[in-house]
């Protein structure tokens, strides 16, 4: 394999593809396993401090971008998709738009290497690197959103060939994608009743870990907070009388 080989011929060559192709139900099967293993980890490692879970997933996540980015013959996780979706038809997409997400993702993988791995320095910033490289794994593996693939498209200034879902070439929907109006009001009622939902939990529940703590304050209006913070030490005075 030559340099120019290696750059640009990424993926498989399938007949009828005149660009090397990445089986994209492989791909979000490996983001819906590497989604589900993350979440755990923020819920069991981070949440409850349990560091050798995290340091465990983030180095495997990481060697795993790192195989993506070289070949995605031999990645883990994809190897993983591809034996859950092996009775499937595949779906190809174009792969060098895949490479440049994967190589993101392991530019993501990177620093938390750094901060949980090699050094364990949690915060709460840090821990959002870590839910949005969830987040856009959620987003491939539920919706076939591949972030990457839009921002390469950005850069390169031309339609790659043959995105995730078909996205890149245009096309009018057909009449089962179009909201009615009674869809379009139950749709807003969900929308709003999620988020109000979410709201009312971080707002009204006790936090039990830093991460809750600040998103419970986020949420909060000064006043709200200021409220708490008077109620907590009346509550701590009354406890010290006693």
């Amino acid at each position: 394999m030559n340099l120019k080989s290696f750059l640009w011929d990424y993926g498989a060559k399938v007949p009828g593809y005149d660009v090397t192709v990445i089986n994209e139900r492989e791909a979000r099967a490996a983001a819906g396993i590497l989604g589900m293993l993350g979440t755990i980890v923020i819920f069991v490692g981070i949440g409850f401090n349990h560091i050798i879970v995290a340091k465990v997933y983030l180095t495997f996540l990481f060697i795993d971008f790192t195989a993506r980015m070289i070949s995605p013959t031999y990645s883990p996780s994809l190897m993983l998709g591809k034996f859950a979706v092996r009775n499937q038809t595949p779906e190809y997409v174009g792969g060098l738009q895949k490479r440049f997400a994967w190589t993101l993702g392991w530019l993501i993988s990177l620093p938390m290497v750094w901060w949980f791995v090699l050094h364990w320095d949690i915060t709460f910033y840090k821990v959002l690197v870590c839910v949005l490289c969830i987040s856009l794994m959620f987003l491939e593996s539920a919706f076939s959103v591949c972030v990457g693939c839009m921002i390469y498209k950005t850069i390169i200034k031309e339609d790659p060939q043959h995105c995730p879902g078909g996205v890149c070439e245009i096309q009018q929907k057909d009449p089962i994608q179009i909201f009615n109006p009674i869809q379009k009001i139950i749709w807003l009622l969900t929308v709003f009743g999620l988020l109000f939902g979410i709201y009312l939990f971080l707002a009204k529940t006790e936090s039990k870990t830093f991460f809750g703590e600040f998103l419970h304050e986020l949420v909060l209006t000064q006043d709200q907070f200021q409220k708490e913070k008077d109620l907590i030490m009346e509550r701590e005075f009354e406890s010290d009388d006693f």
